[in-house]
């Protein structure tokens, strides 16, 4: 999980480098293809663990929020998820896991 979570982090800090000359629409675009995916990466790995081996992740998107959103290290990031339409890593897991199972029965 550390190396996951560095490889993720590589691609904030390569970004948070070309935000200025991005933009705001550009850059949520590159965080959604670059970081967001990734932490969607091995859902079904990640489900039930507990929060602690989770949390990591979580800190992970708060950066990427803080990124498009242009907020400073000590600002809270619960406005700017909600602003984005993110939601915490743990329903994460579980929203792609419901979808996988759903999608799985051959049921529309």
């Amino acid at each position: 999980m550390k190396q996951h979570i560095s490889n993720v982090l590589y691609h904030i800090r390569r970004l948070k480098k070309l935000r200025s000359i991005l933009g705001l629409e550009i850059t949520a675009n590159l965080v959604y293809a670059f970081v967001l995916n990734k932490l969607d990466y091995c859902n079904t790995v990640f489900s039930g663990l507990p929060a602690f081996i989770i949390a990591p992740l979580q800190r992970v998107q708060n950066v990427a929020a803080r990124l498009v959103k242009g907020l400073s290290p000590r600002d809270h990031t619960t406005s700017g998820l909600r602003g984005l339409h993110w939601r915490p890593i743990h329903h994460r897991i579980s929203y792609k896991l419901c979808v996988l199972i759903r999608d799985g029965t051959g049921s529309s």
